[in-house]
């Protein structure tokens, strides 16, 4: 009788790095100008369910990413799941504060990344607002 494959789940440094690394390269606002940068870490069939509740394509991103305004959020608790041999959840806190306003606004986020043929790419996304 054949013993069933097992896989190790558990993340390696190195690949939990890369995708922090990803994850960070995707907030920097010099990366969100270039569409063919940010092209290059979507999967074509990428699907993001945004904080507002709106749903955005591939396509809709490479789109309105270079006509924002946007400032990074600080993030904190990152965090890396392997949920296939190449299939990677990352998830964390996203912390705006808008100083003129007095406000901060906290989001959950979580994106998977899918390796493919050697390279990683986000596939998935979300945001979802969280009490202060």
């Amino acid at each position: 009788m054949n013993s069933p494959i097992k896989v190790d789940m558990a993340v390696n440094e190195t690949t939990e790095a890369e995708l922090e690394r990803l994850e960070l390269l995707l907030m920097d606002p010099a990366v969100r100008l270039d569409r063919e940068r940010v092209g290059k870490l979507l999967a074509e069939d990428f699907l993001e369910f945004g904080s507002s509740g709106r749903v955005w394509t591939r396509e809709m991103t490479l789109e309105q990413l270079p006509t924002e305004t946007y400032s990074p959020p600080m993030v904190d608790s990152l965090a890396c799941r392997m949920l296939g041999e190449d299939v990677a959840l990352v998830t964390y806190r996203a912390v705006r504060t808008n100083e003129a306003m007095g406000e901060r606004t906290v989001t959950l986020r979580s994106s998977v990344w899918t390796r493919m043929l050697g390279v990683w790419k986000m596939r998935f996304h979300q945001g979802t607002r969280a009490s202060k």
